[in-house]
C-alpha cells in the first residue's frame, strides 16, 4: 500500500475530510522529516509507512477534540502534533515551540516549504518564554510528566484554555499528582490506524476558583 492510501484510509477510519492538496503537503511534510532526518536525528521512526502511522495519525487523532484560535505545540521537535494540526486547520494559529536549535531550523524549514501561513516557529525555553497573546489549546505529546507540563506552561494560557496532553496508558498516577486547581475535563481513549499500544488524550483546565 502507498503511503498515500495509508493517510486516505486511516483518515477515513479517524472521521476526519482532509481535502487532496492537504493530504499531499502531509506526505510533503513526511518526505521533509524522512531527508532532513538522516543528518538531524529528528525521530528514531525511518520508515515512511511508519511515520504515516505513528506521526501524523497520530497528530491528527487529537484534532475532533481541539477546538483553538490560538494552539501552542511544546517541545514540538519535528513538528508534532503541531504541523499536521496547522494543515488539518487553516483557521487555527499554531506557534511550534522547541528550545533545540536544530529542530526549530527543521522546523522553520518546513513552514517555510509547506507554505504554512498559519504557523511560527519559537526557539525559547517554555518555562521563561513570555507572549502577549496567550493559547486557548497548550498541547504536547513531548512532556513525559503532566505535573511539569502544567506547571511549565501555565503562564500561556488564557483564561478559560486548555492543557492537552498526549499520553500512551491512561496516565492514573500522573494525574492524581496534578495541581489542586488543575481540573481534568476529560480522558479520551485513541485508536490510531497503524499503531498498535494504548493512547490518550488528557484534557485539563485550571479551577480559577482554587486557593
Amino acid at each position: 500500500m502507498s503511503t498515500a492510501d495509508q493517510l486516505k484510509r486511516g483518515l477515513i477510519a479517524l472521521g476526519l475530510t482532509l481535502n487532496s492538496d492537504t493530504q499531499r503537503r502531509l506526505l510533503e511534510y513526511v518526505a521533509l522529516i524522512e531527508k532532513w532526518n538522516r543528518v538531524y536525528n529528528l525521530t528514531a521512526i525511518r520508515e515512511p509507512e511508519k511515520m504515516v502511522s505513528h506521526h501524523l495519525l497520530d497528530s491528527l487523532a487529537v484534532a475532533p477534540h481541539l477546538h483553538a484560535k490560538r494552539l501552542l505545540d511544546v517541545g514540538s521537535g519535528a513538528g508534532l502534533p503541531g504541523i499536521p494540526l496547522a494543515l488539518a486547520d487553516p483557521d487555527a494559529h499554531v506557534t511550534l515551540l522547541d528550545s533545540n536549535r536544530k529542530k526549530a531550523a527543521f522546523l522553520n524549514q518546513a513552514v517555510m516549504e509547506l507554505k504554512l501561513k498559519n504557523a511560527e516557529v519559537c526557539s525559547e525555553r517554555v518555562e521563561s518564554w513570555q507572549t502577549r497573546h496567550r493559547f486557548d489549546v497548550i498541547i504536547s505529546r513531548a512532556f513525559s510528566d503532566m505535573g511539569e507540563f502544567v506547571h511549565g506552561t501555565r503562564h500561556l494560557l488564557a483564561p478559560a484554555g486548555m492543557f492537552a496532553a498526549m499520553k500512551g496508558l491512561h496516565p492514573y498516577e500522573e494525574i492524581d499528582k496534578l495541581p489542586p486547581d488543575c481540573k481534568v475535563r476529560q480522558v479520551l481513549p485513541l485508536a490510531i490506524p497503524g499503531l498498535e499500544g494504548a493512547r490518550h488524550l488528557v484534557l485539563i483546565g485550571l479551577d480559577e476558583q482554587a486557593g
